[in-house]
């Protein structure tokens, strides 16, 4: 829940320069994010990249919060190792319409004239109440900093949704190998419902990389033993999984995997997928220490019981969901308390942290 007079205080200390147009452009970010600025996505890296060479250093937090599930992300970023094709990407994945951002926005509107009929903001009431009735009859256009806010601060940042701040750490880490000309094998474990999928498949939107599944390779039928069921993470088949994906993509060499169908219990003819500078394998298991040699980053997801639960119902529905939590769940938990790879992983990320929206 976002404490709209909080933000406003904290915002006027921060920038001591700015004025009531600087107000109403963080409001106005703060409700509709960028929707209205990514006209053509194409050219959005090369803008990021000819305005970062001639930013100046942003002298605060590289990740600003906003009243609302946007951050600005400085462009200073990019001197710390993220690519601007990845900012780009993540500005152009954070434009999207939200439903009830009008509403929201007015209501913040509100609390801002409020604080300065009541002298905690020092700008002129009737003026900013001018100026609000004259941008709502106009549609609330997009607006933009003041002048004197440019010449203070020199602004240069992108837009992007709250919920990819806590991962910039890993894109830094990702974009810092593929600089280097690093082939990349990363890693994603964690319980069920913590967002393996959901992050895997932000990857490979970023960065047009291959995404392997774990649930593809479960045990067959003859590998399906009570001595199996009993090794802490012995219902993942990481013999195929070494063999037909990971050892060929360390090598630099083609993919060619079988999908474990689980309702003929039989494998599906051979995926080829070709070699590419970042890979990644996603799914509970994938930290078995039997694996964990093969992977250049390994990323471990957590998340509290309550929210695991709330998201296995609203995912699998009832009925479903109680095979997870009666046997799948235990299996998963008697594999981290045994091998914890919570506590060998590159990254652990709380997924309690990303809010229950996805990040896509």
């Amino acid at each position: 829940m976002s404490d709209t007079r909080a933000f406003l205080l904290a915002h006027a200390a921060a920038y001591p320069a700015l004025t009531l147009a600087d107000l109403f452009k963080a409001l106005y970010q703060s409700a509709f994010g960028c929707e209205h600025l990514v006209a053509d996505p194409s050219a959005a890296e090369a803008y990021i990249a000819a305005e970062a060479e001639g930013a100046r250093p942003c002298g605060r937090e590289s990740v600003e919060p906003l009243d609302g599930p946007y951050v600005r992300v400085h462009l200073d970023m990019l001197k710390k190792g993220l690519s601007a094709r990845t900012l780009a990407r993540l500005f152009a994945l954070s434009a999207e319409h939200r439903d009830g951002a009008q509403v929201e926005f007015e209501k913040k509107l509100a609390v801002l004239t409020e604080m300065i009929r009541q002298g905690e903001l020092l700008f002129d009431a009737d003026e900013a109440e001018r100026a609000i009735s004259a941008w709502r009859a106009a549609g609330f256009p997009p607006c933009h900093h003041s002048e004197a806010f440019r010449q203070a601060y020199a602004p240069a940042y992108r837009l992007v949704k709250a919920a990819y701040a806590p991962l910039l750490p890993l894109l830094l880490e990702i974009d810092a190998r593929l600089a280097q000309g690093k082939r990349t094998v990363l890693a994603i474990d964690g319980p069920c419902g913590s967002g393996k999928t959901t992050l895997a498949a932000l990857l490979a939107r970023l960065y047009d990389c291959p995404v392997f599944h774990a649930d593809d390779f479960f045990l067959r039928p003859e590998q399906r033993t009570p001595a199996r069921f009993a090794e802490p993470g012995g219902n993942l088949d990481r013999e195929r999984l070494l063999e037909e994906v990971l050892t060929p993509l360390r090598q630099g060499q083609p993919v060619s995997f079988r999908r474990f169908d689980c309702h003929s219990l039989t494998l599906l003819p051979p995926v080829a997928v070709a070699p590419s500078s970042l890979a990644v394998v996603e799914g509970s298991y994938s930290l078995h220490p039997e694996l964990t040699p093969m992977y250049d980053i390994s990323v471990c997801l957590t998340l509290s019981p309550e929210l695991q639960r709330r998201r296995i119902l609203a995912r699998n529905g009832e009925a479903m969901a109680r095979r997870f939590f009666e046997r799948w769940i235990p299996l998963e938990q008697a594999y981290f308390d045994a091998m914890k790879p919570q506590t060998r992983c590159s990254f652990l990320i709380e997924a309690d942290q990303l809010s229950d929206e996805a990040p896509l």
